[in-house]
C-alpha cells in the first residue's frame, strides 16, 4: 500500500510539470503562425525602404512635442519600454516612477521608460503635463487631443518617435499605463535570443474581429477595412518589437487606416512587412494574473494591476531572494 502512494504522489508531481510546462510549450507551438513569404513584391519593397529610411526628414516634419527628443540622443538603449498613457492619470505614471519604470540597468544594458499621451482636454491638466515633461523628460506628448478615438495616433506617434529619436533601442516594448512589467525577467530573456530582427512578440490573438457597431467607439467602417477578419497580432496591453519592426511597422502604416485598434494596426503594418507575430503566454494579454511572487519573477506582464497592488508586489519581487524550479 505504502508503494502505491508514493508511486500516486510521484505520478501527480510529474504530471503537474507537464501541465505547467508542457501546456505552455504546446501554446506556443500551436499559436505560432506560419513564416511570411518575402516574394510579394509590396512587402520587399516595405522592407526595402524600412532599411534605407532616412531619419532627417522625420526630424524636421515633427507632429508631437519633442520635450524628450534628447533622452536617447546616442544612447544605446537595449530596451525601451513607451507607456501608452492618458495625460490625467499622473497618479499612475508615478506609481511606474517609483517601481519598474524606475529600472535603468539589467544585467549591465540600459533600459529606459518613457510615457507617450495626446494633449489634455483641459487647460489645468495640459499645464501640469508640461512641469510634469520638463521634470522628468519622459514626456512624448502628440499635437493631437487624447481621446478613445486617437489610441491609435497616438501608437502611430510613438513607433514614429522611436525610430526617429530612439534609432539604437535594440527592442521596444509598448505596454498600457495599467501592466505590471517584469524588466529582469524580459531582459534575461532577450539576452538570450539568437534571433535579433524580424522580432514581434506577445501574446498572440486570432482572428480577431473588427468592430462593426456604428454606435460603438471603436466601430471600424467596412469602407476603411473590408476583411472579416484582422491578421494575428500581439494583444495591447503588451508587446515586444525589434528596432527593424518598429521601423518597417512605420513605413507600412502608410497605407493602413488609423480607425483600426492600436494593437490591429501594429499586426497589419506588421504583415504587410512580412513579420509573423511569434506567441509567448509570459505576456498575460488583458488578463490579470493573479499574484505569485515566483510567478511575477517568470512572467514579462500582467494587466489590470492596481497601484497599491503595483507597489507590494514590485517590492517582493526586487528582493534577491532566488525561487525554486
Amino acid at each position: 500500500l505504502r508503494t502505491h502512494q508514493w508511486c500516486f504522489i510521484l505520478f501527480n508531481v510529474l504530471l503537474f510539470h507537464v501541465l505547467l510546462f508542457g501546456a505552455d510549450l504546446l501554446e506556443q507551438y500551436f499559436l505560432h503562425s506560419l513564416p511570411l513569404s518575402y516574394t510579394d513584391a509590396k512587402t520587399l519593397e516595405i522592407r526595402e525602404r524600412a532599411r534605407k529610411l532616412d531619419l532627417d526628414p522625420l526630424k524636421a516634419n515633427l507632429s508631437y512635442t519633442v520635450s524628450s527628443a534628447a533622452t536617447c540622443s546616442n544612447q544605446e538603449i537595449f530596451l525601451l519600454i513607451v507607456v501608452c498613457s492618458s495625460p490625467e492619470n499622473r497618479t499612475r505614471r508615478n506609481a511606474i516612477r517609483q517601481t519598474w519604470g524606475n529600472v535603468t540597468d539589467s544585467g549591465g544594458y540600459a533600459v529606459l521608460t518613457l510615457f507617450a499621451v495626446g494633449k489634455a482636454a483641459s487647460v489645468s491638466t495640459q499645464l501640469e503635463i508640461n512641469e510634469e515633461a520638463q521634470k522628468h523628460r519622459d514626456i512624448i506628448e502628440g499635437s493631437f487631443m487624447d481621446s478613445p478615438e486617437t489610441q491609435t495616433q497616438k501608437m502611430l506617434m510613438s513607433v514614429e518617435w522611436t525610430v526617429t529619436f530612439c534609432p539604437r533601442a535594440r527592442f521596444i516594448l509598448q505596454t498600457a499605463q495599467d501592466a505590471f512589467v517584469g524588466v529582469p525577467s524580459l531582459a534575461g530573456y532577450l539576452l538570450s535570443l539568437t534571433q535579433l530582427e524580424d522580432i514581434y512578440l506577445g501574446r498572440v490573438v486570432h482572428q480577431g474581429l473588427p468592430d462593426r457597431d456604428p454606435q460603438s467607439p471603436g466601430f471600424v467602417p467596412i469602407h476603411q477595412y473590408p476583411e472579416e477578419f484582422y491578421p494575428d497580432y500581439c494583444h495591447g496591453n503588451a508587446f515586444l518589437m525589434s528596432q527593424d519592426v518598429a521601423r518597417k511597422v512605420y513605413v507600412a502604416a502608410r497605407e493602413v487606416p488609423l480607425s483600426v485598434p492600436p494593437d490591429a494596426f501594429v499586426g497589419i503594418c506588421a504583415k504587410r512587412a512580412g513579420i509573423t507575430p511569434m506567441h509567448s503566454s509570459r505576456f498575460s494579454g488583458g488578463k490579470h494574473i493573479s499574484y505569485n511572487r515566483c510567478c511575477y519573477k517568470f512572467i514579462f506582464t500582467s494587466s489590470d494591476m492596481k497601484e497599491d497592488e503595483l507597489f507590494k508586489d514590485w517590492k517582493e519581487t526586487s528582493d534577491g531572494e532566488d525561487c525554486s524550479l
